[in-house]
C-alpha cells in the first residue's frame, strides 16, 4: 500500500496558480548564484532546511498554492538557493517525493502481513502527518499516478493468499485503508469532536491503532 509516490507534475505546475507568481525565473538555463556568504554555509544543511520548509509549505497549500519565497522565508535562506540546489520549485517538489520513497522503503515490505503493513503506514502518518496531507493535495489536484492500480493488484494478491475474506471487494478495502490511515491527519477537528481527545495524543494514537487492528482482523475472517 502506497500513500505518496514521486510526484508527476504534468498537471499541477503548469497553470498560473497563486503560487507561481514568484517562480517565473525557476527554469533559467543558468541558475542564479546565491550570495557568497550563503555559499559558505554547509550545502547539506541548506538543502535540509529547504526540504523541511518545502514539506511544510506544500503539505499546507499543495504544489500550486506554495510559493518559493514563502519556502525560502521558512528556511531562513535566499530563494535563489532553491534554484541553485534543486533547479526550481518543481525540482524541489520532486526531491521531496524521492525522499519519501527512501523513507517508505524502510517499512513497506510486500511480505509483511496486511494488518501490520497498514499499521506501519498509520504510525508513519502519526509521526509526520505532512506526508498524508500532501498525498491528499495530490489526490485533489489530479497528480496521482498508477500507484492505486498497483495497490489494488497487491490487494487482490493478498485476497488470493487468504489475507482478505473472499466476499470482500479488494477495491473497497483499499479505499477504506486510505481513509483510515489519513483521517487523523486530515480530520483533526472531527477527532476532537467524536473522541473528545487530541488527534496527536498518545491516548488517541493507541486507541486508533488498536481499533484498526480489530477491524483488519475482521476483514480476514
Amino acid at each position: 500500500m502506497r500513500v505518496w509516490r514521486v510526484p508527476r507534475l504534468a498537471c499541477p505546475g503548469r497553470g498560473r496558480g497563486r503560487g507561481d507568481d514568484d517562480d517565473a525565473g525557476d527554469a533559467q538555463e543558468d541558475p542564479p548564484r546565491p550570495h557568497p556568504e550563503e555559499r559558505k554555509q554547509c550545502p547539506e544543511r541548506s538543502r535540509r532546511l529547504l526540504l523541511e520548509a518545502a514539506m511544510d509549505e506544500f503539505s499546507e497549500k499543495g504544489f500550486a498554492g506554495a510559493r518559493v519565497q514563502d519556502i525560502a522565508d521558512r528556511a531562513g535562506l535566499n530563494k535563489q538557493l532553491i534554484t541553485y540546489y534543486f533547479g526550481g520549485k518543481e525540482g524541489l517538489y520532486r526531491e521531496l517525493g524521492r525522499e519519501w520513497l527512501r523513507r517508505e522503503a524502510t517499512f513497506n515490505d510486500p511480505a509483511v502481513p496486511f494488518e501490520e503493513l497498514v499499521v506501519r503506514y498509520l504510525r508513519e502518518a502519526f509521526d509526520d502527518p505532512r506526508g498524508i496531507r500532501l498525498a491528499i493535495w495530490q489526490a485533489l489536484t489530479g497528480e496521482a499516478g498508477d500507484e492505486p492500480r498497483e495497490d489494488l493488484s497487491d490487494m487482490r494478491r493478498r485476497q488470493a493468499a487468504g489475507e482478505l475474506a473472499d466476499d470482500l471487494d479488494p477495491a473497497a478495502v483499499l479505499l477504506m485503508c486510505y481513509a483510515v490511515v489519513s483521517a487523523p491527519a486530515t480530520m483533526p477537528h472531527a477527532v476532537r469532536q467524536i473522541f473528545g481527545i487530541e488527534p496527536h495524543s498518545a491516548e488517541f494514537r493507541e486507541r486508533w491503532e488498536e481499533q484498526l487492528r480489530r477491524i483488519l482482523r475482521h476483514l480476514a475472517a
